[in-house]
């Protein structure tokens, strides 16, 4: 039975399907994560590299898992760089170049820029909660199986990211 389900993930065709219904949630998970979309296409495809190389070694039940631990893994060793970055991005504000826009867009770019930075102040946990479940549309138990979290655990970091953005929110106006 082991030798089966062993084999099943090295097979091209199982492994481009687990590919295909896998590779976007586990970019936008890394992204919402650690705030940086190339570094999360990165780490994507390294995990998915690594999974092919120990295909042999990780059983079809237990590729999600591999695959979301070694992902987080080789984002938290870049991590240190990234603050770095993240550090600098926060002290040099974007500059905005389309000086034709209509007075509304340039509104509405203010105020994203706003919510982005309300959003990074949540905590990692809020932060990463509430983008699972308000961007990708996860329900509570998806992002707790992701997380390796309870359910409960998950809504009480989404209330605390809902209690946050409402007093950031407030205080924008």
């Amino acid at each position: 039975m082991k030798d089966n389900s062993l084999k099943g993930i090295c097979e091209e065709i199982t492994f481009s399907n687990f590919f295909k219904s896998h590779a976007k949630a586990l970019r936008n998970y890394l992204y919402y994560k650690y705030g940086n979309e190339e570094q999360a296409g990165d780490a994507t495809q390294e995990a998915f590299i690594k999974l092919w190389e120990n295909c042999a070694n990780v059983p079809l039940e237990k590729a999600k898992s591999f695959l979301y631990t070694v992902a987080n893994n080789t984002t938290l060793n870049h991590l240190a760089h990234q603050k770095v970055v993240l550090e600098y991005s926060k002290k040099s504000p974007p500059k905005s170049t389309d000086t034709q826009s209509p007075e509304f867009l340039m509104e509405e770019d203010q105020f994203k820029v706003k919510l982005q930075n309300a959003i990074a102040k949540l905590t990692e946990a809020q932060r990463t909660a509430f983008l699972l479940h308000r961007i990708d549309g996860k329900k509570y138990h998806e992002i707790a199986e992701i997380l390796g979290i309870s359910v409960k655990a998950v809504e009480k970091r989404l209330h605390g990211a809902l209690v946050e953005l409402r007093k950031e929110i407030e205080n924008l106006r």
